[in-house]
């Protein structure tokens, strides 16, 4: 049997902040962030622009993730964070 390999580029997983309690965002954010393999992206859905938490992603992660924004209007932001 063949081990199941995530690496596809196809692997994207969504996470809609909008339903995790602010008080939990960051960590969430950061343990789905540490569950990806390379090549697999996290599809980031919120109502406003987290600057504050994609300088903590640069601080934390360095070129090691990727940010792509896929949406950037007022109340609706996707934002694909792929793992290098």
């Amino acid at each position: 049997m063949q081990p199941h390999n995530h690496t596809t580029p196809e692997a994207i997983y969504p996470f809609d902040a909008r339903g995790v309690a602010k008080r939990f965002r960051h960590a969430a954010i950061f343990g789905a962030l540490d569950a990806l393999t390379p090549g697999e992206t996290m599809r980031f859905v919120n109502d406003h622009d987290p600057l504050p938490l994609l300088h903590q992603l640069q601080v934390r992660y360095g070129d090691s993730v990727r940010i792509e924004y896929l949406q950037r209007e007022p109340g609706a932001i996707v934002i694909d964070f792929v793992r290098q």
